[in-house]
């Protein structure tokens, strides 16, 4: 199998898809194989509405030569509208820009290329908002 193909196939890289719990309804993002609330090892899968707020950000000056050409960047922990916590880059604003509070959605976003003729790699990141009017 491709990577890029293999990669794409991730519920969690590209949907934000993670487990509830049968036993307990506990939300998990990634996925587990426990509950860490009540031990059960059965979960329906659950689609996360990918929109949160930034509980806290910084921004990144210096990279791993994966992420070099995006700095700087912002990144930051966002709290989901379901209470998840997650690690992630905001994109689409300047990283000064970026505030504790400020509501973001999750966007699928290029994140990485494997050389020149390599397969291009992407998943989430978040962006604010958009305020319709």
């Amino acid at each position: 199998m491709q990577i890029a193909k293999s990669w794409r196939r991730q519920p969690s890289n590209l949907r934000l898809e993670g487990t509830r719990c049968t036993g307990c309804g506990q939300l998990e993002f990634p996925t587990v194989i426990r509950c860490a609330q009540c031990g059960e090892i059965e979960f329906e899968t659950y689609q996360f509405a990918g929109k949160g707020k930034v509980i806290v950000a910084s921004t990144v000056y210096e990279a791993t030569r994966d992420f070099g050409e995006h700095v700087p960047y912002c990144a930051a922990i966002i709290e989901l509208e379901e209470g998840i916590h997650l690690a992630t880059m905001i994109t689409d604003v300047d990283p000064a820009d970026v505030t504790v509070g400020m509501e973001v959605e999750m966007v699928t976003r290029r994140i990485a290329a494997q050389g020149d003729n390599g397969p291009i790699l992407y998943a989430y990141k978040f962006a604010p908002q958009l305020q319709i009017l």
